[in-house]
């Protein structure tokens, strides 16, 4: 008997003890270990992100601009990977075994359980190579992505770039961005992140132990779809940027064009460029670096970011602001004999002596004199301490977007610069000073700067004959074609509509008679008005400038053209824009053939070498 329990508890005993063997295994295995539970939940279910098509980007006549094309991420889980043929892998993907080593180990650091992008952006050719092998690599797949493709090369600085977000980028996200995800870097690629990126969607794939997909969970009752990027249509006219990046090609400058009617940008060239396609691929860092440190600065964004005094074209805000002033008017005269004297010995000269002149010639025959009295009776005769009256002039010049940002839809818009009254009373130490003392500025020179930008809105106010609406790049988002309301906002600049006709008139000879600045540029049908300028430079030769609107009636097409250290603006500058604008009225050019190659073929390149020194 006594044996027989015995017996009974040693038996009960064991199974108990085997018992708690087994319960605290599976305790280890489930709650402290999870390399099981990993490894079993990786060998059935998978989640794989899919990444939505970012938007394409589109410009005014629904020519694309920027479109995708498929490209594939390999992932890696460390804890997965067994042993494996790493001399074919390394073949098939394109890599030697260093190579391998390095981004292994990169992904085992950042975690040994999660996946990570082991070789980023496998072109189709390669993916094809790799995926009839891929079974054979344990804890490696593939992700699909897409990356842009731009099919004409064309608008880098407008379009802008994407890149890998940094742990910077996945902080101001609130968790939206995670490693490996790509964000709008510059241009509309970042001003429209959130509307290009769209919405990640997720598919929860069984695979077996060799990696295969076995088809979706529950029949993709989890599964979420990915929603593409809005599709944004620009305001650029394609063929008209192609134009403008190949009369600049050889220079340094800006181009932009702008309708007066709706503030939508026809053209914005940033010269030199570079092929926007070279920020995409396994190279773009490289070329990123190539960029950076080309001394022609091929990133840096002119048409908004560069600065230039405005020179002789300032002539038409002054001539404008002294109209509303009541300080001059259409009728008044003034004898230019070749030059200015202004303060105890200053003297500002003149390109000829012009005798008695009126405002409209003034501007056909742009007369340096005439404007510096112009702003010596601005400041310094309308009963008030000039410096007040130069704070109602900086106000007055202020409406017209200068020394202010337009709020163009690109990130890094330069204001510009408008000194301040402030600047000149602590710059002379008091607020004595006169016109005498800044009297370059009546004439577009000094301590003044704009863009070329700005410019190009300044002709597009003419051309409106006393407002503007907001430049932008963007004219319409989506299929239901949503305008940003901030761009149909109409902005007066405070100067009544008849001061401009005297003004538009000066403007129009420069262009269309014999002896106009211009004149060489003249469009046959087509009434520009325009205004050249010649910036001085103190690093250099001077800078030609050009600006205009056409037609006179009923504008169409409002242009700036900078060409930097170019010398005279009807030389080099005029005949640009003149293209530009026949083009897009007329769709042809007819200026004659020796300006036409003389453009094309110029080369108006700094030296680098003599630069640096």
């Amino acid at each position: 008997m006594n044996s027989y329990f015995a017996r009974k508890y040693i038996i009960q005993g064991i199974i108990i003890a085997a018992a708690a063997v087994i319960l605290l295994r599976l305790f280890y295995i489930q709650v402290i270990d999870d390399s099981y539970y990993l490894s079993a939940e990786n060998n059935v279910l998978r989640k794989i992100v899919i990444y939505p098509a970012r938007g394409v980007i589109l410009d005014r006549n629904s020519e694309v601009l920027v479109q995708n094309e498929p490209v594939y991420d390999l992932m890696v889980t460390p804890r997965e990977v067994k042993e494996m043929d790493t001399t074919l892998f390394c073949e098939l993907v394109g890599i030697d075994k260093e190579g391998f080593d390095k981004r292994f180990l990169k992904a085992k650091n950042y975690s040994p359980y999660k996946a990570s992008i082991f070789e980023k952006q496998l072109s189709a050719e390669t993916y094809a190579r790799l995926q009839e092998h891929l079974y054979e690599f344990r804890g490696f797949y593939v992700q699909n992505r897409t990356v842009r493709n731009y099919p004409d090369s064309i608008a880098a600085q407008f379009l802008g770039y994407i890149n890998e977000v940094t742990e910077k980028d996945i902080e101001r996200s609130n968790g939206f961005y995670r490693p490996g995800d790509y964000i709008g870097v510059s241009g509309v690629e970042r001003a429209y992140e959130e509307l290009l990126r769209g919405q990640r969607g997720v598919q929860n794939v069984m695979v077996d132990a060799f990696n295969r997909p076995k088809g979706h969970f529950a029949d993709g009752k989890y599964d979420t779809l990915a929603v593409a990027g809005e599709e944004l249509m620009s305001s650029l006219d394609k063929e008209l940027q192609q134009l403008g990046e190949t009369l600049m090609k050889n220079k340094l400058g800006s181009i932009v064009a702008i309708e007066p009617a709706t503030g939508e940008v026809l053209s914005f060239v940033s010269s030199p460029s570079y092929n926007p396609n070279m920020m995409v691929g396994r190279e773009r860092g490289n070329n990123y670096m190539k960029l950076l440190y080309d001394p022609l600065k091929p990133m840096f964004i002119r048409p908004m970011q560069a600065q230039y005094p405005p020179g002789s074209v300032f002539k038409v805000i002054s001539a404008l602001v002294a109209q509303q002033a009541q300080v001059i008017d259409k009728d008044m005269r003034y004898h230019c004999v070749g030059g200015y004297r202004y303060g105890r010995s200053g003297y500002m000269r003149c390109t000829h002596v012009h005798g008695s002149i009126n405002l409209a010639t003034s501007i056909q025959a742009s007369c340096n004199p005439y404007y510096a009295f112009a702003f010596a009776r601005m400041i310094d005769g309308r009963g008030k301490k000039p410096s007040e009256s130069y704070k109602d002039w900086h106000e007055a010049i202020q409406r017209f977007g200068i020394g202010k940002e337009l709020g163009i839809d690109l990130p890094g818009e330069n204001a510009g610069n408008l000194p301040t009254s402030e600047y000149y009373t602590k710059h002379f130490g008091s607020d004595k000073w006169t016109s005498a003392y800044n009297i370059s500025l009546s004439i577009g020179q000094g301590e003044m700067g704009i863009t070329p930008l700005q410019m190009a809105n300044v002709m597009a106010i003419v051309a409106n004959r006393g407002f503007y609406y907001r430049p932008h790049l963007i004219k319409s988002i989506g299929e239901k074609k949503i305008v940003k309301p901030e761009f149909s906002e109409k902005i007066p600049v405070g100067v009544d509509a008849q001061y401009f006709e005297p003004v538009i008139e000066g403007m129009s000879r420069a262009v269309n008679q014999p002896g106009g600045t211009a004149y060489s540029v003249k469009i046959k049908d087509i009434e520009m008005a325009g205004k050249t300028g010649t910036v001085q430079n103190p690093h250099g030769t001077n800078h030609a400038v050009f600006f205009a609107f056409a037609p006179r009636e009923n504008p169409k097409i409002a242009i700036a053209v900078f060409v930097e250290n170019a010398g005279y603006g009807g030389v080099w500058a005029a005949p640009i824009a003149s293209m530009m604008v026949e083009k897009y009225l007329k769709d042809t050019i007819t200026l004659p053939k020796h300006i036409q190659d003389r453009i094309y073929k110029g080369s108006i390149l700094p030296d680098i070498k003599k630069a640096a020194e």
